[in-house]
């Protein structure tokens, strides 16, 4: 069984499905992975980037957004890496003000041993990864 990693744009072909042929050869990539069995490796970058471009280039509301990165969590055939803390930056990011890189980005400084992260950000001053510098 092979294993492939998917870019940023692939995913938001095979999501939006704005440009026909590019999405229909991501649309097939993926299916056939799962008709296979491969996985198809996505890193929390590409999950931070998917985001940003849903919001800033589409549009798309924060709970559709929310709802596309859960279907990815839960698609059998998507190896997410680092999916703890995705979940965590998930349910942070359905819940609270921040961007859902932030979260993630505080959550991997916890896993790598930090009490907190220093931030200017001000949305995620009530945060419990966070620590507002003022």
């Amino acid at each position: 069984m092979s294993t492939a990693g998917l870019d940023t744009n692939v995913l938001i072909r095979y999501l939006v499905g704005d440009d026909p042929k590019q999405s229909r050869i991501a649309a097939k990539e993926i299916e056939d992975a799962a008709d296979s069995g491969e996985k198809l490796v996505i890193q929390p970058v590409v999950l931070c980037e998917l985001v940003w471009v849903l919001e800033s280039a589409y549009d798309v509301p924060r709970e559709e957004v929310a709802s596309a990165l859960e279907g990815i969590l839960r698609t059998a055939q998507f190896e997410v890496l680092q999916k703890e803390l995705i979940w965590a930056a998930l349910g942070d990011y359905r819940e609270g003000p921040g961007d859902f890189a932030d979260y993630l980005i505080g959550y991997g400084a916890q896993a790598a041993g930090a009490d907190q992260t220093l931030t200017f950000d001000q949305q995620l001053k009530n945060h419990r990864a966070f620590r507002l510098l003022q």
